[in-house]
């Protein structure tokens, strides 16, 4: 994230006043937004969007609950993208500390607003799960796969341990921000509501501490996320261009109401394609679902860690992790206190100690600096592990 803010600020000091209203009395605003937007709708994972008319009207025209599924995870799975995209081109405009706070509001938008509105419906299961697989799919799947992609280029690659190493100390305090409320649910005589009363104080300081984190990184300590990757290495790129206040506000409205829409079907449908095709909801929580959000950010990871840019590839996937574990899973706690639904951080024991054993693991792995194809091997077969055992695990449980 903030190799990327850092691009970002340098972009918009690069143009001065009077070249920008050069620019827009010459036309070249709306170039620079036809630009920005064909960089935005001009990729392959564009193609995606057909499905969003789909998913849509999939309830309405009463199809099968499995259609109505496969129609909006695919249907969201572009749209993600876009939302990230068009955060990004508004936080280019605000400043690094509004927006690092974007970043963290929509950055992770669509995982949000799936918890919300599964909370809603009461899938406590799947909401824990859903979050739980975003920070294990991010930590493992993603850094694992950008690393090793890495290693196929580069015999080993450096990257910033400091900002590394602050993210994951960051994962440890949410992993144990988890930890208690479940090791209190199996103290004898303990209740419901007071598993209810330690998550959402547990929520409350997660949130301080993740708006903390991001005072640190982008105020107080930003020297430590610096990109370590030598000058030079690398691909080398053209300048990008960025949607205007007015388009990136429009483009990010629009597809949140969008995302919403189509969560709200997708979510709806869980209960049915459950029972109609025995696809445990543990599975469809820790393995699909965050399949879902995370799938821009995978492609941008992967190709910027190809490319030997490993610190900006690290700050998208551990960086996002950091973001689901101290930010939207308070949300979706507080969610379900403002729904009245009993949302709390009672994990299972299971998805305790995959998550604990997780962030110890990239812990190792990140601690030294550098890093080669092997670890990228060692964190996504983990995660294959776990995605394994989430399909067996008792609807019971």
């Amino acid at each position: 994230m903030a190799a990327s803010e850092a691009k970002s600020s340098a972009l918009i000091l690069s143009s001065t006043p009077e070249e920008q209203r050069t620019a827009h009395a010459g036309g070249g605003w709306w170039a620079n937004e036809k630009k920005a937007l064909g960089a935005i709708f001009c990729s392959p994972l564009m193609l995606l969007l057909i499905f969003v008319p789909l998913g849509i009207l999939a309830p309405q025209m009463g199809l099968n609950d499995c259609f109505v599924f496969c129609f909006n995870f695919l249907a969201i799975v572009p749209l993600a993208g876009v939302l990230g995209a068009s955060t990004e081109s508004l936080a280019v405009h605000t400043g690094q500390m509004i927006g690092g706070l974007l970043n963290a509001t929509f950055g992770n938008a669509v995982e949000m607003i799936m918890c919300i509105q599964a909370v809603k419906a009461g899938l406590i299961q799947v909401v824990q799960g859903n979050l739980l697989g975003s920070v294990l799919s991010n930590m493992l799947l993603v850094l694992g796969m950008a690393i090793f992609a890495a290693g196929t280029k580069f015999q080993n690659q450096k990257f910033n341990a400091e900002g590394a190493a602050a993210n994951m100390t960051c994962q440890i305090v949410a992993s144990i921000s988890v930890c208690f409320p479940t090791l209190y649910a199996g103290v004898s005589g303990t209740h419901t509501e007071g598993i209810l009363i330690i998550s959402r104080i547990s929520a409350l300081a997660l949130s301080l501490v993740y708006f903390m984190f991001l005072y640190f990184q982008l105020i107080t300590h930003a020297s430590l996320f610096v990109d370590e990757a030598p000058e030079g290495e690398g691909e080398p790129e053209e300048e990008e261009a960025f949607l205007s206040p007015v388009g990136s506000c429009s483009l990010l409205m629009a597809c949140t109401l969008i995302v919403a829409a189509c969560s709200e079907g997708l979510v709806d449908s869980i209960e049915g394609v459950s029972d109609d095709f025995g696809l445990p909801k543990a599975f469809i929580g820790v393995i699909l679902l965050p399949i879902v959000g995370n799938a821009a950010e995978h492609a941008t990871a992967v190709t910027s860690a190809y490319k030997g840019k490993l610190d900006l590839a690290i700050g998208v996937a551990v960086g996002s992790s950091t973001q689901i574990a101290l930010f939207v899973v308070p949300v979706a706690v507080l969610a379900g206190w403002a729904y009245d639904t009993p949302m709390s951080l009672n994990f299972r024991m299971f998805d305790t100690a995959c998550q604990m054993l997780s962030v110890f693991l990239v812990s190792q792995v990140l601690q030294h600096g550098y890093t080669n194809w092997l670890h990228g091997a060692m964190l996504m077969t983990t995660y294959c592990l776990i995605a394994i055992m989430s399909w067996f695990i008792p609807e019971s449980t």
